[in-house]
């Protein structure tokens, strides 16, 4: 339901409150006050026929007046008395005033308001405020007038009903303004917390905090506010990882003409050195006689050296473009023999020791060799670097046959990576090292994906890191 609604069946709702509250009370006080009204006429009219008998009584007076009013007094009669034609008190509820004479000419007739105040009988409690009234009824028996009936009554029950209505009604009218006053309240607080927080979220989106979302539970205008916004800073997040796309590829771009101006400056040493070897190789059995082999073999590793050189400068020019793999079964134990003697001195140096924990009977795996052994140089020169003063580095391998894949785990025991950093070790050019280039775990998660798997890691700082390469198993190594 939308705001403005919401406050319009409020409003509406709030009149129709006060309304019928004072409505119900209009008709509750009318009703007390007939009520009211009757009893008190039913009092007079029985005070008048009292009196009136009394008058025309050949018996003569009785007590029948003094009688009634131990009642009478209770509903608001205060004084009765009987007066002659030439205005003498025959008989009273008063009993001083028997025999004492009023004006009969300023007697008058009907209701009016008397000029004295409460003050005698059952009524001296009353206030001195009190309002009196004077009824003079005239008595004729056929054509002759034998007197006057003169009754003296206090109407405060009316006045007092007619009060209590006043009150009730300016009480039912605070009730229900104090009542839109709390719902206007609580309509305020409750709308514009929202709303206040949405300022804050723009604030911070205005900062360059994209992370900041509303929940648009709501159907009303602070809800669409809500999604709207949302909707807004997800295209800003949108943006934002676009124009990161953007900067990366126009990176990349820019690194890959670098690469491919100085790759032919880099290669055509290595082609040289190629050459070199294979010269050398030819002459070393002539002239190093017994240590011909020994000579051999490091020709031989400098070679692989060459090579592998000259391949890894091939995938830095081609980061930005699709590997090419050539798969072909291959031992992970051999790759391992060929991978760690690379990096021997530097293990001897740092004090570093390699442990293997491979399955004993671990199956081939069907991988490019090449771009394998490289992912496998990289994260033990991770581990080297990691471990500055020395350490372990753990090496496992096994197959898991239910879920037909190969986990290899490289464990060290170096400084440990930062949780913030965690998310960005893969991208390319990401180092934490001033001399890096940040390519060697961006090109390791690009092979591993490129053979079916994935690359995961978990580091505690201070304790160490673990590297774990999950390679599916290929047609031939499931069957017998």
């Amino acid at each position: 339901m939308k705001l403005y609604a919401r406050l319009v069946m409020i409003m509406l709702t709030l009149l129709i409150i006060a309304v019928c509250a004072l409505f119900i009370l209009n008709q509750y006080s009318q009703n007390e006050l007939v009520d009211e009204i009757q009893e008190s006429s039913s009092e007079v009219s029985k005070a008048v026929q009292i009196s009136v008998a009394d008058l025309t009584s050949d018996a003569g007076f009785s007590s029948r007046i003094k009688d009634y009013m131990k009642e009478a007094k209770r509903k608001g009669i205060n004084e009765i008395s009987i007066i002659s034609n030439e205005g003498e008190i025959i008989d009273s509820s008063d009993p001083d005033k028997v025999g004492k004479r009023r004006d009969v000419n300023k007697l008058g007739k009907g209701l009016k308001a008397s000029r004295r105040q409460a003050g005698k009988g059952a009524l001296e409690s009353e206030a001195d405020s009190s309002r009196l009234y004077d009824l003079v009824v005239p008595v004729i028996v056929g054509d002759e007038q034998l007197g006057y009936v003169h009754i003296n009554l206090l109407l405060d029950n009316i006045r007092t009903i007619q009060h209590n209505n006043f009150l009730h009604r300016l009480a039912a009218t605070t009730l229900v303004f104090m009542l839109g006053i709390g719902l206007t309240l609580f309509l305020a607080r409750r709308y514009t917390r929202p709303i206040r927080r949405i300022v804050e979220g723009v604030k911070k989106v205005s900062a360059g905090d994209l992370s900041v979302t509303f929940p648009a539970g709501s159907g009303d205008e602070i809800g669409e506010l809500a999604a709207n916004f949302n909707e807004m800073v997800g295209k800003l997040r949108e943006r934002e990882a676009l124009e990161k796309r953007l900067y990366e590829a126009e990176h990349l771009s820019r690194v890959g003409q670098l690469a491919s101006g100085i790759a032919h400056e880099i290669r055509n040493p290595l082609n040289y050195i190629s050459l070199a070897v294979d010269h050398l190789k030819s002459d070393v059995a002539h002239h190093c006689g017994e240590n011909g082999a020994a000579m051999e073999e490091l020709l031989d590793k400098i070679k692989d050296e060459v090579r592998r050189v000259n391949y890894m400068v091939l995938n830095f020019m081609s980061y930005g473009r699709p590997l090419k793999l050539r798969p072909n079964i291959v031992r992970y134990a051999d790759l391992l023999e060929k991978a760690i003697p690379l990096l021997g001195d530097k293990l001897a140096e740092q004090r570093i020791e390699v442990i293997r924990r491979l399955e004993p009977d671990l199956p081939p795996l069907e991988a490019d060799p090449e771009l394998l052994r490289n992912c496998v140089v990289n994260l033990l020169t991770n581990a080297v670097q990691a471990m500055p003063d020395g350490g372990r580095i753990i090496l496992g391998a096994r197959f898991e046959p239910a879920e037909d894949r190969f986990r290899l785990t490289f464990a060290d025991e170096g400084i440990g990576i930062r949780p913030e950093d965690l998310p960005k070790i893969s991208q390319p050019y990401f180092t934490t090292r001033e001399t890096g280039i940040g390519l060697g775990l961006a090109i390791t998660e690009r092979i591993v994906k490129e053979h079916g798997g994935e690359l995961a890691v978990e580091s505690t700082p201070g304790e160490g890191t673990v590297f774990t390469i999950i390679l599916p198993a290929s047609r031939k190594e499931r069957e017998p």
